[in-house]
C-alpha cells in the first residue's frame, strides 16, 4: 500500500504538467508526459484519451478511455469522453463499422447521464445523438424530446436551445427562432447561443441579422477565439465575405487557444477552403 501511494504521489506533478499542456492545446507533449508515467491510473488514461481525441486519433482514444472506464466504471466524465470518441469513430469509419461504433457512443452517453443526470454536457451530447441518429441505432425524436425536457429542468436556457433544435428538425423555423431568442434572453452572457442564432439566420439567408448576432457576441466576449472561429466558419460555409473570413482565420491561428476551442488544424483547413485551394 505504501508503494502504491508513492507511485500515485510521483504521478501527481506529471499529471498536472500534462493537464497544463492539454489546456494550452499542446496535445502531443501532453501525451509524451503521460506515456512516461510508469503506473497509469484512471485520470492518466482519461487525459491520454482526450489528447488522442484532440489529435483526431479516435481509435487510440477509445482504447485508452476504455481502460479509464474499466478502472473507474462509476465516473460519468470518463463515460462521456468514451462516448464522444466512439461517436467520432462512427463519423470517420466505413459504412460497415459505423453503426456499431455509433451504438457504442449512445451506450456510453446514456451511461454518463445515468451516472450523473445533472451533467449538462452529457445530456446535450445524448440529446444530439437522439436527434440525429436513426431509430435502428437508438435515435428518435421521442427520446430527444424527453432529453430536452431534462435539459430544461437543469438549465432553462439549455432547454430552450434543445427545443429550438427539435423545431428546426421538424422544419418549424419560426418556432426554432423563437426558442433560440428565448434561450438568449435567459442567458444573455452565453455567447454560444448568439453563435447558434447567427448560424440559424445564415441558413435562412438573413445575413445582416446574422452579422448583428455575431457583433453582439463580440461585445459580450471581446477577443473570444470561439466567436472569431464561428464567424469565419459561417462566412466560408455560406460562400460570403471570404476576404473577411481569411483575415479572421489568420487572426484565430495566432490567438492563444485552449482545449475547448477548435484546433488550429481545423482553422487551417477552413482557410484553404476560403482561398479556393
Amino acid at each position: 500500500m505504501m508503494f502504491a501511494a508513492g507511485i500515485a504521489m510521483a504521478a501527481g506533478p506529471e499529471l498536472a504538467t500534462a493537464r497544463k499542456l492539454y489546456n494550452s492545446t499542446d496535445f502531443e507533449q501532453s501525451l509524451k508526459v503521460l506515456q512516461a508515467i510508469p503506473s497509469k491510473d484512471g485520470p492518466v488514461y482519461e487525459l491520454m484519451g482526450r489528447d488522442y481525441y484532440m489529435r483526431a486519433d479516435y481509435k487510440r482514444a477509445t482504447e485508452v478511455l476504455e481502460k479509464a472506464v474499466a478502472m473507474e466504471p462509476a465516473n460519468a466524465e470518463y463515460a462521456l469522453w468514451l462516448g464522444r470518441a466512439w461517436g467520432r469513430r462512427a463519423e470517420t469509419s466505413t459504412p460497415f463499422t459505423a453503426p456499431s461504433h455509433a451504438s457504442k457512443a449512445r451506450q456510453y452517453f446514456e451511461k454518463s447521464v445515468q451516472l450523473n443526470p445533472t451533467n449538462l454536457e452529457a445530456q446535450s451530447d445524448l440529446f444530439e445523438y437522439y436527434l440525429e441518429a436513426p431509430g435502428f441505432l437508438g435515435g428518435g425524436l421521442d427520446k430527444a424530446e424527453a432529453t430536452a425536457a431534462q435539459l430544461g429542468r437543469i438549465s432553462p436556457s439549455e432547454g430552450q436551445w434543445a427545443e429550438a433544435k427539435l423545431a428546426e428538425k421538424r422544419k418549424e423555423l419560426g418556432s426554432a427562432e423563437a426558442h433560440l431568442r428565448r434561450a438568449i434572453e435567459l442567458a444573455p452572457q452565453q455567447v454560444g447561443k448568439l453563435i447558434e442564432l447567427a448560424r440559424f439566420l445564415t441558413k435562412q439567408g438573413r445575413y445582416q441579422e446574422a452579422d448583428q448576432s455575431f457583433e453582439r457576441a463580440e461585445k459580450v466576449a471581446p477577443n473570444s477565439a470561439r466567436v472569431v472561429f464561428a464567424r469565419a466558419e459561417t462566412y466560408v460555409k455560406a460562400h460570403r465575405n471570404l476576404e473577411v473570413a481569411r483575415q479572421l482565420l489568420k487572426h484565430y491561428m495566432s490567438m492563444d487557444l485552449n482545449a475547448e476551442d477548435p484546433p488550429r488544424s481545423e482553422a487551417a483547413k477552413l482557410l484553404r477552403e476560403a482561398q479556393g485551394d
